[in-house]
């Protein structure tokens, strides 16, 4: 799915024609079409999530948002479960883009750059202060695609996507951007309307999900460290949770070594669920960290 073709000398040359001709009547015409401007990743402002010490439970990372403009926001946590938006934004022109995700390649429990799929349906990778890199086409696909942090038993951090008929499948990571071949996890999940998930929250070290049913019922599926079955048969964690317009997690916010989930209601306003690391009851009360105007966000990481 994510593989291309390499390049054919066949190709090559007809591409080489058709620039040549464009450059000729290019030359003929009063003035050229400047071309659109290309997506942007600032260098990452680790704000108060570097001085969080490194857990092999949660990841530490900026929260995430991109709004209608295409402009990327970050949002450090400064203690308690609190977070302040960054001085500078970090990122531009990401318009065409969806399913935003941050992906820790080399293990340190920080991200590294952020995955994001074209409206045309090609995947792109790029180091946050980088240079976007095409990995191949065909996502479109997909209707949910985000990290969960490392679900398939290695260092580096993989890539889960639903397809439209509900198959769940897994792309692992492979530390520099770049994926394996995809291996189909199950069926059914097309039963869900918000998954979620960034790390440990049963407290056992491994990745672990949540996933909202059509009813609002909240369950989880714990991580097996296994990347042919990456998950354990669900737990109802709760219902009501169809209040909230969006699920997400960028991992642990609080500082506990425990992932944390972020939850947006219709009126914008956002709320924390802090980890606890059980199974049986993930998360301790909601509290809110956003008062409002968290719905001008189109997506989230």
């Amino acid at each position: 799915m994510a593989k291309t073709s390499g390049p054919n000398r066949r190709g090559v040359l007809a591409r080489v024609t058709v620039a040549a001709v464009t450059a000729a009547l290019v030359g003929t015409t009063t003035a050229a079409v400047a071309a659109e401007p290309g997506p942007t990743l600032a260098p990452k402002e680790a704000g108060n999530a570097s001085a969080f010490s490194t857990s092999a439970l949660a990841a530490y990372n900026n929260l995430y948002g991109v709004n209608s403009a295409g402009t990327i926001w970050g949002y450090t946590p400064v203690g308690g479960g609190g977070i302040q938006r960054l001085a500078n934004n970090s990122g531009t022109n990401w318009t065409a883009y969806k399913h935003f995700t941050q992906p820790d390649l080399d293990g340190d429990r920080h991200s590294d750059g952020i995955y994001a799929i074209r409206s045309d349906g090609r995947l792109n990778y790029g180091n946050w202060g980088g240079p976007i890199r095409d990995l191949g086409g065909g996502w479109n696909t997909y209707n949910k695609v985000f990290s969960a942090s490392n679900t398939g038993g290695g260092t580096s951090d993989d890539l889960l996507a639903r397809d439209g008929s509900g198959v769940l499948w897994h792309y692992l990571g492979y530390g520099n951007g770049a994926l394996t071949q995809r291996y189909r996890i199950g069926s059914g999940w097309n039963a869900y309307t918000q998954i979620a998930g960034k790390g440990d929250v049963s407290g056992d070290g491994r990745a672990d999900i949540v996933a909202r049913d059509r009813n609002g019922v909240l369950w989880l599926y714990k991580g097996t460290g296994n990347y042919r079955a990456p998950f354990a048969p669900r737990i109802r964690v709760g219902s009501g949770w169809n209040t909230y317009n969006l699920l997400v997690s960028s991992g642990d916010l609080t500082g506990d070594g425990r992932a944390d989930l972020v939850a947006r209601d219709g009126a914008g306003a956002l709320w924390l669920y802090k980890g606890r690391g059980s199974s049986s009851a993930p998360y301790t009360a909601r509290v809110k960290i956003g008062t409002s105007g968290w719905n001008s966000f189109r997506a989230m990481f």
